[in-house]
């Protein structure tokens, strides 16, 4: 999605940008795990496919995905590239032709050390948080029943059960944002910057002080 090609967004755990070439041979690497590939229901593909991909997430309208960052590694030191601060990625698809509002939304945090620390609940918040103001206001999640962690957390987001698939062993979830969540997702991701990106242009890193729990 061209929407949020130039825009990073900044977050206590988290740095959200668009997902670009830069990226794709790290998750290349990321997507050899026979574990995420289970738990995402992918197939492996090759690094020429992936660049594909890429370029397919960035053109597609129906498609918004931002590569997250560890904030901490990203802002320690100027010249850190962002490849080397990656953590996962979080994604929306827009689902039913006939109803922009509704958005099929997953996370996925990749690499081993930046699991369990709050990363994708805040990826998740953030990522809700932009496409709201985009329009979609139902949101879905896919989720295999066997990954606990990922069913804890969307729970915890207000997340609530619709369906289970034993043909494809995963359950569905859902959330729609009345008056009451809209207030509950600004309040959450009321810290949340919005600044430019794009290839040389990015704002200045700084040093954030240290912060208690999401």
């Amino acid at each position: 999605m061209r929407l949020n090609q130039n825009i990073l967004l900044l977050g206590k755990k988290v740095v959200l940008v668009p997902y670009t070439a830069e990226h794709v041979p790290r998750y290349h690497e990321w997507m050899k795990s026979e574990e995420l590939q289970r738990l995402t229901a992918s197939e492996p593909l090759t690094l020429e496919q992936e660049y594909a991909m890429q370029c397919s997430w960035r053109e597609d309208v129906d498609k918004c995905t931002f590569i997250v960052l560890d904030a901490e590694k990203w802002q320690a030191q100027p010249g850190t590239t962002e490849e080397s601060c990656m953590a996962g990625d979080v994604n929306l698809f827009l689902t039913d032709v006939g109803d922009p509002s509704l958005g099929e939304i997953e996370v996925m945090i990749a690499e081993p050390s930046c699991r369990g620390k709050g990363f994708g609940t805040e990826a998740v918040l953030m990522m809700m948080s932009y496409v709201t103001k985009l329009g979609v206001t139902k949101f879905e999640a896919k989720i295999g029943q066997g990954n606990e962690p990922s069913l804890r957390m969307f729970q915890k987001l207000h997340f609530e059960q619709v369906a289970v698939s034993s043909v494809f062993q995963e359950v569905t979830l859902r959330l729609t944002m009345n008056e009451w969540e809209r207030q509950w997702l600004l309040e959450q991701t009321s810290h949340v910057e919005e600044k430019p990106y794009g290839d040389g242009s990015q704002e200045p890193r700084r040093q954030r002080p240290a912060t208690g729990s999401e």
